[in-house]
């Protein structure tokens, strides 16, 4: 009995196992499994190299859009909510601070408020110069998530979009 492995040219390298008969026709060959073929070679991986991480090694692509999908709906949905709300306290709050400085409830001492915001600018300077690395480290490692799960991040960015057009 012969057992035959089609190598990736499409030839066959023949192996025997117990006897040389060349007269047997006898010849059994392995079967190629495509779908295990499929998932080491997907075609995210020509494209964007070979940085598929975990998600996109257990689930199919389809799956991947549709989590990411719903997740950026959410996502987006929320955020409009929160920033609707947020908008309009902080409006409502300075229309409320300018009707009371017409009235003459409130006296604002701009020189003051200069010399604060000029304190506050050089605080946010020598502070952000000191958090520069950790701020780059984690856009580094964003920056690899996307790239590892690609199809997941794609489905979230355009479900993000439709939760704040909803």
């Amino acid at each position: 009995m012969r057992f035959g492995v089609v190598n990736p040219v499409g030839g066959a390298q023949k192996r025997s196992q117990g006897q040389d008969d060349p007269d047997s026709e006898d010849e059994v060959y392995e079967v190629v499994d495509l779908t295990e073929y499929a998932r080491r070679h997907q075609w995210w991986s020509r494209v964007f190299g070979n940085n598929s991480g975990p998600i996109a090694e257990k689930y199919s692509v389809a799956t991947q859009i549709m989590m990411g999908g719903v997740t950026g709906w959410c996502a987006g949905y929320v955020f409009q909510r929160v920033g609707k709300i947020a908008a309009t306290a902080i409006g409502g709050g300075f229309l409320l601070l300018q009707i009371a400085n017409h009235s003459g409830y409130v006296q604002v001492d701009w020189k003051k408020v200069e010399k604060d915001v000029n304190k506050a600018k050089k605080h946010l300077k020598k502070k952000a110069n000191k958090a520069a690395p950790e701020i780059n480290t984690f856009i580094e490692e964003a920056t690899d998530f996307i790239k590892r799960n690609i199809v997941l991040s794609s489905g979230f960015v355009g479900g993000f979009f439709l939760g704040l057009a909803s």
